[in-house]
């Protein structure tokens, strides 16, 4: 149940942008050009999602919980003794090792949202986009991730390169996931996401 609780916690960050990002893609509904109805539903749950990842990585921790205590900018000082650290953040699987080795609730709970939290990134471009590659659900995943730990470092959040191969290792999956799907489902229903 604390997984659940947890995850709740965390979606309700990410609604406040997301709602925002559903609004803007209704009210752009005309300028899009397609017939397809499915693809739009798909395209917009793709949307919310990127707005609320954004909601939830690209602020300080709890910014959307509206308490007045959250500043957007972390301080100069906090930024740069965060640089004292970059010999750790920067070393492959240090972080991940550590959670591994102590397997608390809390490590391998970030471990797997950092992993599912990537998913989509890799599912829906591979469902939505005709040819779509995995190596590019893989650079989305990677880009997208390390532009997530570079802005991190000025917001007060912890930064690190596990969390780029833990979110890349998401993006792949998701394509996997997405190339499953297509195999185990008859092939007319993923004509009609392409509209």
């Amino acid at each position: 149940m604390e997984v659940l609780t947890d995850i709740w916690r965390y979606s309700k960050q990410m609604l406040p942008l997301a709602s925002a990002a559903l609004l803007v893609f209704w009210m752009t509904r005309s300028w899009r050009r397609t017939n397809s109805k499915p693809r739009e539903i798909l395209l917009a749950v793709f949307v919310a999602y990127c707005a609320g990842l954004a909601a939830l990585t690209l602020f300080p921790a709890n910014f959307w919980t509206f308490s007045g205590q959250t500043k957007l900018f972390s301080p100069w000082e906090t930024a740069l003794s965060n640089l004292a650290h970059l010999p750790q953040m920067l070393t492959p699987f240090h972080e991940i090792g550590r959670v591994l080795r102590r397997r608390t609730y809390w490590g391998i709970f970030l471990l797997a949202g950092n992993i599912a939290m990537f998913l989509p990134i890799g599912f829906f471009p591979a469902l939505l986009w005709k040819n779509w590659k995995w190596w590019k659900s893989l650079l989305a995943g990677f880009c997208a991730s390390c532009t997530i730990e570079f802005v991190q470092l000025f917001i007060g959040r912890s930064t690190d390169v596990d969390d780029v191969i833990l979110n890349s290792a998401g993006a792949l999956a998701g394509f996997l996931l997405c190339w499953v799907c297509k195999k185990l489902l008859p092939e007319k229903i993923w004509r009609s996401f392409y509209g």
